[in-house]
């Protein structure tokens, strides 16, 4: 597997140089894949019996949210009538943070 997997990279560099120096294991690829499922909307129950796991606890080693999933889940607890978006920090208080 690891043999075939190293191949399998390496012709992948060819097409894409930025994997050039990358390390891919069999791991990477499951977290990869767990992320894409998670990222799709598929349940962690579903994700945990994909990858084998007897319970969906072992899953969350190989999920973290990324930025959109973290403001989705953030637009939906905004309360009512407020605006969506990310938060803009005024300029006053950024030149005040980048003088300390």
């Amino acid at each position: 597997m690891t043999q075939r997997l190293a191949l399998a990279v390496a012709a992948a560099e060819r097409q894409q140089p930025q994997l050039a120096g990358r390390t891919v294991s069999p791991h990477t690829i499951r977290h990869t894949t767990a992320m894409h499922l998670l990222q799709a909307g598929v349940d962690i129950t579903v994700i945990a019996l994909w990858l084998g796991h007897e319970s969906p606890t072992t899953t969350h080693t190989y999920l973290e949210a990324d930025m959109t999933m973290k403001e989705a889940a953030l637009a939906r607890l905004a309360p009512v009538g407020s605006k969506p978006g990310r938060y803009r920090p005024p300029d006053q208080l950024m030149a005040f943070l980048q003088a300390l």
